[in-house]
């Protein structure tokens, strides 16, 4: 008698729970998520020769639990931008269950990509492309309500996709018995379980700053996250845009909004934005110095 090992028999029982797409145009490859609505599988499309994800609902049936996988489709099938996966299809399988279909999703999440990414000008470039994604969310009346940095992927090709909308909402979200979001990253009125609107994910890309540029952030870098976490939604930053264009500022040199800076700050800002062309001046005077110093001796001489 041959005895199959623990990797196998596990390994069993999950091709045995796969969902039946018999009769369907997919073909499931593996599971490679599990949620409270249910499980996402990567899928090999027959008809158009490609890998798709595609997520199932659990195999309890219920209304909440349809009622929040279409909703979380109808919601992403909304949105077509370059930052959030895009929905191709959906149905429902023979045994009741409801599925949609996205696009498979290669890379690392963004805690995992940014371990490589040592220069703070690079990491906040990746932030402003997230505010992007969020704003343009923002903009069709949807909120996400857990951004956090296991919720962004970062593609082969440097693609940044804000993913995971399964408890976003469209339009402000009225009060839930229930608090939703990631704690570190949620609003404090979503702490409270209370009604949130757009400025609730302006909090969360403000913690999602903070954490990703640290405790040693320059003074005005620390002040943008602290503008973007305030604890009303009225003291921050009325959008995710404009939340990104303070950080563009900083990245690229300039005074911020969050920030009123002393007269030293502002030297020491300048001097530094600016310092090629201020050594290629002091260069050049240093240079004529020397060059009238000489003549100056060999005149004399």
């Amino acid at each position: 008698m041959t005895f199959l090992d623990d990797t196998t028999i596990a390994r069993l029982q999950s091709v045995a729970n796969w969902p039946d797409f018999t009769n369907e145009r997919y073909t499931i490859l593996e599971e490679i998520g599990r949620g409270g609505m249910g499980a996402v599988y990567v899928a090999f499309d027959e008809q158009l020769g490609r890998e798709v994800a595609i997520k199932v609902s659990t195999g309890v049936r219920g209304a909440d639990v349809e009622r929040l996988l279409k909703d979380e489709a109808r919601i992403l099938a909304s949105l077509e931008h370059p930052g959030i996966v895009p929905i191709h299809d959906g149905g429902r399988l023979a045994d009741g269950r409801m599925f949609y279909v996205m696009k498979r999703v290669r890379g690392a999440t963004l805690a995992e990509h940014i371990v490589a990414v040592p220069s703070l000008s690079e990491r906040l470039g990746i932030f402003e492309r997230i505010c992007e994604a969020v704003n343009f969310a923002h903009a069709h009346g949807v909120i996400h309500r857990d951004l956090k940095p296991d919720n962004v992927m970062i593609g082969p090709f440097g693609e940044v996709l804000v993913v995971d909308w399964g408890v976003a909402t469209k339009g402000d979200a009225d009060a839930d018995e229930r608090v939703i979001g990631t704690r570190g990253f949620m609003a404090p009125e979503q702490e409270r379980a209370e009604d949130v609107s757009a400025g609730a994910d302006v909090y969360s890309l403000g913690a999602v700053l903070a954490w990703l540029t640290g405790d040693t952030a320059p003074r005005a870098l620390r002040a943008i996250c602290a503008r973007a976490m305030a604890p009303t939604p009225d003291e921050r930053y009325a959008t995710a845009a404009a939340l990104a264009a303070d950080v563009a500022r900083f990245r690229a040199g300039h005074a911020v909004d969050a920030h009123h800076e002393s007269l030293l700050e502002r030297i020491a800002r300048v001097s530094w934005t600016y310092r090629v062309p201020i050594l290629l001046v002091l260069g050049y005077i240093v240079m004529r110095a020397l060059v009238a110093y000489f003549v100056s001796s060999g005149s004399s001489g």
